[in-house]
């Protein structure tokens, strides 16, 4: 019991511990370190934000300057075979004949590669998405129908690059 005393009289003796409060301007320090650490993040996302978006420029500036680029290197070869063909000393027209299918061939296939279809109406109903009508003439066909194609239309995927020139069915007895 004495040394209970003892350890109580000792703690009388000390003055109690008060609770720490920490001043205004330790308060006002921390504030303001911690302003700045905001500040200094929130620029750097800024900054990472204008470098995305002048990346993605970039990205779409290159996208549009070489999107033909595959496109055009397939018509290479289609422009070859047409000057090996002019270069020809005396070529008989059955080697021209034949020359030139087989470049019709290499076109029709750099065409397919990149989606770039034919519009080739005869016989089907007049669509004006996709044909122009450059005269309306009797036919023993219905009313509406392609009769005669002037000129083929073409497609590149689902979108009408020129439309086919056409002559539509007035129709029996219009």
């Amino acid at each position: 019991m004495q040394d209970e005393f003892k350890t109580d009289a000792n703690s009388a003796d000390t003055p109690p511990e008060k609770e720490i409060m920490p001043s205004m301007e330790e308060l006002l320090k921390a504030a303001e370190l911690q302003a700045a650490e905001h500040h200094d993040a929130w620029l750097r996302a800024k900054a990472e934000t204008e470098n995305m978006r002048r990346r993605a420029a970039e990205d779409v500036e290159k996208a549009r300057k070489f999107a033909v680029e595959n496109f055009a290197s397939e018509l290479l070869a289609v422009k070859d075979s047409l000057e090996a063909a002019l270069a020809a000393e005396s070529p008989s027209v059955e080697n021209m004949k034949d020359g030139v299918e087989l470049t019709l061939k290499q076109l029709t296939a750099a065409f397919g590669k990149f989606n770039l279809a034919d519009i080739d109406p005869l016989g089907e109903k007049f669509d004006p998405h996709q044909h122009q009508a450059i005269q309306v003439v009797e036919s023993d066909q219905p009313a509406n129908t392609v009769v005669t194609v002037l000129q083929k239309g073409y497609r590149l995927n689902e979108r009408t690059l020129r439309p086919a020139l056409v002559m539509v069915a007035k129709g029996p007895g219009g």
